[in-house]
């Protein structure tokens, strides 16, 4: 007899003034598709995003309860659009000439409440930056309950490590609302929903229609494995657009009058190509023969080693499918990139799926690893040496990315570039300027650009009005990330102070 697998009962509580108006500060076009078209975000939260750790394995997420607590106030205007999808609305008006409501209490009292209600709720997701909720999480652990939380900003590292799965605001403003559409596409109407994972699998139709088209032979499949990725806005290696693996998307799509050939690997038209027949090993074997295996094993160590920091699995996904594209098409007979990853002979690595998207890790390092000034693996940062031992200390302790001046460099100067020619939006800045720094020769992951992005819309850098040069861009951002060390209370004395100015002083003058 099978195992039953039952739902993981979830309840959704949302500070929606607290998520809005971070969001609204990172990107106004962003926080409207939240607050316009919860729906959205709710069928990402049920259908996509993983379960926190040591959840029933397989167990989809029911929500069972969902409760947004807005100031009527102010947001009334939103509320059709959650009543819509289905939540309570607890109105929650300002107490205080300040402006202070009462949501967190609200929030505290019926979370305690489920806690202690004859259904056993085996999720709480809490949509809040609030460290004041910091106690309620420790206290749902405690009770033995998964705690889920999105936090927009820079929530504090108390607040991060008393939640069992932190969801990654990037990838929920990505996936979970949809702001990775082509950058050709035109912009749709509120009403319509954001990218989904049918609209990406289509265009993957379309890549790979074309491919064919302009090809006077059979296109390799694992050829357009490799490729379909960087020319398929929204496109994750990891998932393939929810198939797991680039075979079974493939293998979904309407491709009429071409034919798929997995067993010689190409796809090709009939009218126009002649098949050929492979002899000895498949393409998919040879892919995965033992030697490529162990070379890929090499590949995520190296990977891990240079970066100092744990790497994100999206990431490793990519960089295996440019050196080793045969792969791609069922990720080495395991069907799904987290098998293949998490068969592969890494040493003393370890795989973290507590974070939504996963990361690899040296397990011999703190997380992040550190880069002390006595450290055998510290960066090398050349004649900026001397600032590394500073710059690791606020790396620690606020997430920070620990850019060299040269890397930080290139952010910004990819950023100032970009602005001149382009109005600033979050998730299309951040990609354009990721690009702009490969392009520079600098290897640069787009979520170090996004935090440097949101130190600097959180430090209030007003975008357009003229003081979008680097070294405006460069204040900014110290200005936040001394703030986020104050606040987690990192004591850094003047002379590390301005440690900390010169490491952006310098960046300027590479």
């Amino acid at each position: 007899m099978g195992v039953i697998v039952t739902g993981m009962k979830s309840a959704l509580f949302v500070d929606f003034d607290n998520v809005f108006s971070g969001l609204r500060r990172l990107d106004p076009a962003v926080a409207d598709r939240f607050a316009f078209q919860p729906m959205n975000w709710i069928r990402w939260l049920t259908d996509a995003l993983p379960a926190p750790p040591h959840a029933p394995e397989g167990a989809a997420r029911r929500l069972l309860v969902r409760r947004c607590y807005l100031n009527p106030q102010v947001y009334q205007r939103f509320r059709p659009a959650f009543n819509r999808a289905g939540f309570e609305i607890i109105d929650c008006p300002a107490m205080t000439s300040e402006g202070k409501t009462s949501t967190d209490i609200h929030m505290v009292l019926d979370i305690v409440e489920l806690l202690q209600h004859q259904v056993h709720y085996d999720e709480f997701i809490v949509f809040s930056a609030d460290a004041d909720f910091t106690p309620v999480l420790r206290k749902l652990r405690r009770w033995d309950r998964r705690t889920t939380v999105l936090a927009i900003g820079f929530p504090s590292a108390a607040y991060q490590a008393s939640a069992d799965l932190l969801i990654d605001q990037d990838e929920f403003i990505r996936a979970g609302l949809g702001f990775d559409e082509p950058e050709s596409a035109p912009a749709a109407p509120p009403a319509v929903p954001g990218r989904s994972k049918a609209d990406v699998a289509r265009d993957v139709g379309v890549f790979i229609s074309k491919a064919v088209a302009g090809s006077s032979k059979p296109v390799a499949l694992p050829w357009l494995a490799s490729k379909a990725p960087a020319e398929v806005n929204g496109l994750d290696p990891a998932d393939w657009a929810g198939f797991n693996s680039f075979r079974a998307l493939v293998d979904s799509l309407k491709l009429e009058p071409l034919l798929v050939r997995w067993e010689t690997g190409v796809i090709l038209d009939p009218a126009r190509h002649e098949s050929p027949e492979r002899s000895g090993t498949t393409a998919k074997q040879a892919g995965a023969s033992p030697a490529n295996l162990a070379s890929v094993g090499q590949l995520v160590r190296d990977e891990v080693a240079a970066a100092r920091r744990p790497v994100p699995c999206g990431r490793l996904a990519q960089l295996i499918i440019d050196r080793y594209g045969s792969l791609a098409a069922d990720w080495g007979g395991k069907a799904t990139f987290r098998r293949f990853l998490e068969a592969l002979d890494l040493g003393p690595l370890r795989t973290d799926w507590s974070v939504a998207g996963g990361f690899v890790t040296d397990p011999d390092f703190p997380s992040p690893p550190p880069a002390g000034p006595n450290s055998s693996t510290r960066p090398d940062w050349g004649n900026d040496s001397d600032l590394l031992p500073v710059m690791n200390l606020v790396h620690l302790a606020t997430g920070m990315p620990l850019l060299s001046p040269v890397e930080l460099h290139a952010v910004l100067a990819a950023l100032s570039a970009d602005l001149q020619a382009q109005p600033f939006q979050l998730a299309e800045t951040g990609k354009r300027v990721r690009d702009r720094c490969r392009e520079a020769g600098q290897a640069i992951s787009r979520a170090d650009v996004s935090f440097v992005l949101k130190g600097i819309v959180l430090g209030g850098h007003p975008f357009g009005e003229g003081a979008d040069d680097p070294k405006s861009l460069a204040q900014r951002f110290i200005d936040s990330v001394l703030e986020l060390s104050r606040r987690e209370q990192l004591p850094l004395d003047e002379s590390q102070v301005a440690q900390v100015r010169a490491w952006a002083d310098r960046s300027l003058t590479r």
